[in-house]
């Protein structure tokens, strides 16, 4: 015969089990209050102690300042021919801090348009002194078929902007080549010689000629406007507006009728002429030749 011993069964401890949940639950209470501690110091640094310059941020994402570049002056002969005149074209462009991945960016963009190394090497020269919101230009003279391309695939290119400008243009190309000179694209060497504050907005300055003589007389001032935008950079609105100073209209002593005639004359031949007012002492003409397209100047050649 075999005996079996009652086995003992542990009865609950209510008061160690009473003692362990009150100790969890001030545990969890103080735990939420010190995250709630933590919250409200928080809270309380971004709306109270820097206040100033998250909304100085947030401006600065929903309000952009765009420089407005001022018409550049035309320039005459003595009976009112227009010999320096400004002629539509659009630029595309690149704002820096709406651009997610600029390398990839351009790859994309040259698959669509033809960019070539000058346009990059141009590019990332003015992309080190433009400031991250500033639109920097990558492409001048674009074609209709390249804009229509561009605004195809605007939805999946941020930061990228097609923008209309003036762009200089001479009508009589080489007859008036020595003379006048021609404007380029602001080189680095430039840059840090001009006003930067007259020039935010200008990619074009005068480089030999009279158009870098009266530099001064014919760029006029820059004016700015402040826009609204939205989280892709498309603006909204216009919230305030400075319209810029457009440059002073030059009319020169030149003739263009005893200019073409010098240069009739000169023909194939290498030399110079010219015509002098002997009262005045004004220069009538001023030709020399071989000459050159002036307009093949203005945005740079190979």
């Amino acid at each position: 015969i075999t005996t079996s011993m009652p086995r003992k069964i542990a009865l609950k401890d209510q008061h160690l089990e009473s003692r362990i949940y009150s100790a969890r639950t001030v545990t969890a209470i103080v735990l939420v209050a010190l995250l709630m501690c933590v919250l409200l110091v928080r809270y309380y640094g971004l709306q109270i102690s820097e206040y100033d310059i998250y909304q100085t941020q947030s401006e600065r994402n929903r309000v952009q300042l765009q420089p407005l570049p001022p018409k550049r002056g035309l320039i005459y002969d003595r009976n009112g021919v227009l010999l320096a005149d400004n002629r539509a074209t659009h630029i595309l462009s690149i704002v820096r801090e709406r651009v997610p991945d600029l390398d990839d960016t351009l790859d994309r963009l040259g698959g669509l348009v033809e960019i070539g190394d000058s346009d990059l090497e141009n590019f990332h020269k003015k992309l080190k002194r433009r400031r991250p919101y500033e639109a920097v230009p990558l492409r001048f003279r674009l074609t209709e078929d390249e804009r229509a391309v561009l605004a195809v695939n605007r939805h999946t290119l941020p930061g990228v902007v097609v923008d209309a400008q003036l762009l200089r243009h001479y009508p009589h190309g080489e007859l008036f080549s020595h003379a006048l000179g021609y404007v380029g694209r602001i080189n680095e060497r430039e840059a840090f010689e001009l006003d930067e504050s007259n020039y935010r907005g200008t990619f074009h300055v005068g480089k030999v000629g009279v158009e870098k003589y009266y530099e001064d007389v014919l760029h006029g001032t820059v004016g700015y406007q402040n826009v609204e935008t939205n989280a892709h950079g498309r603006v909204l609105r216009v919230l305030e507006r400075h319209d810029p100073a457009p440059g002073a209209d030059l009319t020169l002593h030149l003739d263009i009728r005893v200019q073409q005639a010098a240069f009739d004359a000169l023909g194939d031949r290498r030399g110079a002429v010219v015509a002098m007012d002997p009262v005045t002492g004004g220069i009538l003409a001023l030709v020399s030749t071989p000459g050159f397209d002036t307009n093949l100047f203005v945005n740079g050649i190979s």
